[in-house]
């Protein structure tokens, strides 16, 4: 059965009171999730929400000719899934582990359950969905009137703020995909990151070496977003 400490590293989990928390345990289920793991297809069924510890997931939406952008990130601070407890219980997005890392599952049955019983979990996981789709408004303002540079800004600073650490493993045909736009872009938007000392790209790493000039750099969308998660959730946010 998993401990209170080991899926405290989700924050989500870590701000469900004891008793709710204590309720959960038995059902938490601990998963690998490795790099490119589809979590679920479009319009697939959800049994299962997802909350990272150390992974992060990619929800993309995934157009007909299989081109894909993503639209919203998961790691540490938030679940996957959240259409399920929603009353979809599917949704037209794909979600894919972006960084490989660990985390727990719930099954259906369970969180809605809890759901149902409109308490304090009622409440934290609307305010989770209203951070969430937050971000997702974001990312479509800023893919449409930002630079490509300051997208992957942004998008490296999100990442980074749901792991530990400034590197993340990489390649720039990933970045890509989830940024929508063709590597070539992405390989020119990266050398100058990397000329102006932000970053240091190589074998599909990539180090952040100057955070708060990575900062400087991108749009407003990065603080829209992480103000938002600070305000809705309880604790310290991914990026704190």
């Amino acid at each position: 059965m998993a401990t209170a400490s080991d899926v405290k590293r989700n924050l989500l989990l870590s701000a469900l009171p004891v008793a709710e928390l204590e309720r959960w345990l038995p059902d938490l289920e601990p998963v690998d999730l490795p790099l490119g793991h589809v979590v679920f297809e479009s319009d697939s069924t959800l049994r299962h929400v997802y909350f990272p510890t150390t992974a992060i997931v990619s929800l993309l939406y995934v157009l007909e000719n299989g081109a894909s952008a993503e639209i919203a990130v998961v790691g540490r601070e938030g679940l996957v899934g959240v259409s399920l407890f929603m009353g979809g219980n599917s949704t037209p997005n794909r979600a894919v582990v972006q960084s490989a890392g660990q985390g727990y599952r719930l099954g259906a049955h369970a969180l809605n359950a809890e759901f149902s019983r409109a308490g304090p979990v009622l409440r934290l996981l609307l305010c989770y969905t209203q951070a969430l789709i937050a971000q997702m408004s974001q990312t479509a303002v800023c893919n449409r009137h930002h630079s490509l540079d300051q997208q992957l800004c942004r998008w490296l600073l999100l990442s980074l703020d749901r792991l530990d650490g400034d590197d993340l493993e990489m390649t720039q045909e990933l970045i890509a995909s989830m940024l929508g736009v063709r590597r070539t872009g992405v390989t020119q938007a990266a050398s100058q990151l990397q000329a102006a000392g932000l970053i240091r790209y190589a074998r599909g790493r990539i180090s952040v070496l100057d955070r708060p000039g990575l900062e400087k750099r991108t749009c407003e969308c990065y603080q829209v977003v992480k103000k938002e998660y600070e305000r809705l959730l309880p604790g310290p946010g991914p990026g704190r």
